[in-house]
């Protein structure tokens, strides 16, 4: 099987020292922001349009009517698959849903108090280091987004006192990664709702994350350890790691009544009201939208006070922050269904990873597909012509 993904990059790129990676423009300010550092056929965010393609495809014509595995072969394959092309690549990843003896000792061996995205990036680089060899492949990009869920699965139950369970080769992805936690029959509602987030969160553009895989992958390191590095974007706060947080807030607010109030006093008092605004959708980001209709059939209670607290939360940013255009983002509604399948709320980040593996992965095999080593610039802005002193004299 090829290494690289159909409708990629096919040709090479010309690149002039004011460029980076594969044809973009010098950085004018800090962030990169709108600057070009690669090419990709995989995901388009419209920002100001608020829309998000896959591979041609609108999100909102993928999120309810798609599987999280159709999408992935949609990502790694270039094309929506055909029933037994489907059906293979499930089996594919049914095969990898393992725990290797060596993983499990690195997972038990941590404290149970470690935070879950720690846990998977050390689980996934103790699983590389004595499986993947080589240069990035779609099976290897199969295999680590099918262990994702099961190192996750496993210290969950690890931390709990429980002992982690085998998968279930009939269930998928997301049925599968739901009995792993639990140890239960997945409620088909469940299931349904967090395939539909897998879907949803699958990829995204240039985020700092894929970015960061990328870079790794044009040093021509492998595919863990440029998914490793991932993570650990992933994991920073300003990326991935606030829907927790929106959970807390909505707790702390407790009932519709009391909402204003707890929001005027946080932003007088200058918090940051958790799950609005974004780096790029200047109007609704699509996948809130589609988040917050699933969020509905999920838990239907929970909602009316998410559903209050974010009516009242954008009058009240347009009302201090005029023109800021800080509207509703993928997190706000992500933390809803993620507690209303049974997730506790520091598995949230991680199972944003569990999706995105499928994105990072297949950014990692169109980078090498066409590669050329990201080497950004800086400005330079310290001294220049300091006097040199020898240490004794010092």
């Amino acid at each position: 099987m090829s290494t690289s993904i159909p409708g990629t990059n096919e040709n090479p790129q010309t690149t002039s020292p004011n460029t980076i990676g594969n044809g973009a423009s010098k950085p004018s300010k800090g962030g990169l922001e709108g600057i070009v550092a690669a090419t990709t056929a995989l995901s388009k965010v419209e920002g100001t349009a608020g829309r998000l393609i896959y591979r041609g495809y609108n999100i909102h014509d993928l999120a309810t009517t798609t599987s999280f595995e159709e999408v992935a072969h949609l990502l790694w394959f270039g094309h929506l698959p055909s029933k037994a092309e489907l059906a293979d690549l499930k089996a594919k990843l049914a095969a990898e849903r393992t725990l290797p003896t060596g993983v499990l000792k690195v997972i038990s061996d941590l404290p149970t108090t470690a935070e879950p995205m720690d846990v998977l990036r050390t689980a996934a680089s103790a699983w590389g280091a004595s499986t993947i060899k080589g240069k990035p492949t779609i099976e290897q990009a199969i295999a680590l987004t099918a262990h994702f869920p099961v190192f996750l699965a496993a210290f969950h139950r690890l931390r709990n006192g429980q002992e982690p369970l085998e998968s279930r080769s009939e269930l998928g992805h997301a049925a599968n990664y739901l009995y792993l936690l639990s140890g239960k029959q997945p409620e088909q509602q469940h299931v349904k709702a967090l395939d539909a987030y897998l879907v949803l969160l699958a990829d995204h553009g240039m985020n700092a994350s894929t970015f960061t895989a990328r870079v790794v992958a044009s040093t021509e390191s492998d595919i863990v350890s440029a998914t490793v590095a991932a993570v650990g974007a992933l994991k920073g706060p300003l990326h991935g790691g606030a829907p927790s947080k929106v959970l807390d807030m909505l707790l702390e607010i407790g009932t519709t009544e009391n909402a204003e109030n707890w929001l005027r006093n946080a932003l007088s008092m200058g918090q940051r009201l958790m799950g609005f605004g974004h780096r790029v959708y200047k109007t609704e980001d699509p996948r809130a939208e589609e988040l917050r209709a699933l969020a509905r059939l999920a838990d239907p209670q929970e909602f009316v006070l998410a559903r209050r607290v974010e009516e009242l939360a954008l009058a009240l940013l347009e009302e201090q922050k005029p023109g800021r255009r800080l509207n509703t983002n993928v997190e706000f509604y992500s933390a809803v269904l993620l507690s209303s399948v049974g997730l506790p709320g520091d598995l949230f980040t991680p199972t944003f990873a569990v999706s995105r593996a499928v994105g990072w992965t297949a950014h990692i095999l169109e980078q090498v597909g066409n590669n050329r080593l990201i080497r950004p610039e800086a400005d330079y802005i310290g001294l220049t012509d300091e006097h040199f002193v020898p240490l004794d004299a010092r």
